[in-house]
């Protein structure tokens, strides 16, 4: 979540280093003699669409990538589009249609930034033309919206993805290497803080956005923030939430229609237990953090604090506590391996660093604490 502007060639080193398969490495074992050289990537968006720039920033550095269409109704992202991928030389045709675009261009991987409540129809359209999707998060404003887009992705063999890049930060990949080698033991407790600005509620031109409205953005921190770490700590732990009880909260009285804060209860399939709260406190910036407790050991990390820390009693593992210092990166470093991942899925080269069933889950786990908030009751998440 820093602005740390990195070159193309830190860019790189640390996607390969995170473990993204190169293309020269899928090459020698001969995975790619049936498969396209390289990607066409569309990219469907809107005025405004969330995180854009990273994805158009992160498009340039890609490897694999041979052409670029942009579908915006709005036309306002065709300037620096054009821009940024002519220098490159990357050929970039604009649309103001995105169903124009899949018809001319028949991209092999759509990118899709719009609001929750316009993503849906867009997925669909985009699977159906025999598209690859990675989508900003949360892509629909009712959990039975994405359903039916898992079911499509499964029909027509695409992969479709959430923009959850956290799974491929430094700190989260030690983090799930140290559960998978057992020097945590079972996992028995988990706590998770995400703590954002409340400096941006107070700006009308962020009430009066999507991400005030829950008609149109679903609803507030929680799935627009909460669900990177709640997906988190599923993926490191490598274990499902399937119980949850919940409060949400507009504690700043802001004039929006979402919530500023969130405190859940997590019952994980494992036995382990958790907490999450998050909200919109602070005047600038974040307070980050995710405690994991278990039978031989703890680990903690901040994704925008290094080290990451951790301890084991395990009789093959070092002695004190240990440290594992990471860089930090936010904006485009953070997107990057997860866009350049996407594109090698669409080249027939890569695994999906996350599958559409765990996109489902998640948003599954989001929308019970929601329920749990309304109705009072702990929910068994389906």
């Amino acid at each position: 979540m820093s602005r740390r502007n990195l070159s193309r060639r830190t860019l790189m080193e640390g996607l390969l280093g995170m473990g993204i398969a190169s293309t020269a490495a899928l090459v020698s074992r001969g995975e790619t003699s049936s498969q396209p050289a390289e990607a066409t990537v569309g990219i469907v968006t809107e005025s405004n669409g969330a995180h854009l720039a990273s994805y158009l920033e992160s498009l340039q550095l890609c490897q694999g990538v041979k052409q670029i269409a942009l579908a915006d109704p709005s036309g306002e992202s065709f300037e620096r589009a054009t821009s940024l991928f002519g220098s490159k030389g990357i050929t970039l045709r604009t649309f103001r249609d995105y169903r124009k675009m899949l018809e001319a261009v028949a991209p092999d991987l759509a990118l899709v930034t719009l609001e929750p409540r316009h993503s849906p129809e867009a997925i669909e359209t985009c699977l159906q033309a025999k598209c690859h999707v990675a989508t900003e998060k949360p892509a629909c404003v009712r959990v039975e919206d994405f359903a039916q887009l898992v079911r499509t992705a499964a029909a027509q063999n695409r992969q479709l993805m959430l923009a959850l890049a956290n799974r491929l930060g430094p700190p989260a990949k030690k983090a799930v290497e140290l559960v998978r080698k057992g020097f945590l033991g079972k996992p028995y407790g988990t706590s998770i803080h995400l703590i954002a600005d409340q400096t941006r509620l107070t700006r009308p031109s962020y009430q009066t956005s999507w991400r005030a409205a829950k008609s149109r953005a679903g609803g507030g921190h929680l799935l627009w923030l909460g669900i990177h770490y709640l997906d988190l700590i599923q993926y490191i732990t490598g274990d499902s939430i399937s119980q949850v009880s919940g409060l949400i909260q507009n504690v700043g009285g802001q004039p929006i229609d979402v919530e500023d804060a969130a405190v859940a209860s997590l019952q994980f399939k494992g036995g382990a237990v958790g907490t999450y709260h998050g909200g919109y406190y602070l005047d600038s910036g974040y307070q980050l953090g995710i405690k994991l407790w278990g039978s031989q050991g703890w680990l903690h990390f901040d994704p925008l604090i290094s080290p990451l820390r951790w301890y084991s009693t395990l009789p093959a593992a070092p002695r004190g506590i240990q440290t594992f210092e990471f860089s930090i990166s936010g904006g485009t470093a953070q997107y990057l391996p997860m866009v350049q991942n996407a594109v090698d899925v669409a080249r027939g080269v890569a695994q999906p660093f996350i599958t559409a069933e765990e996109c489902l889950q998640i948003l599954r786990v989001v929308f019970s604490i929601y329920r749990a908030a309304d109705t009072g009751r702990r929910q068994i998440v389906e």
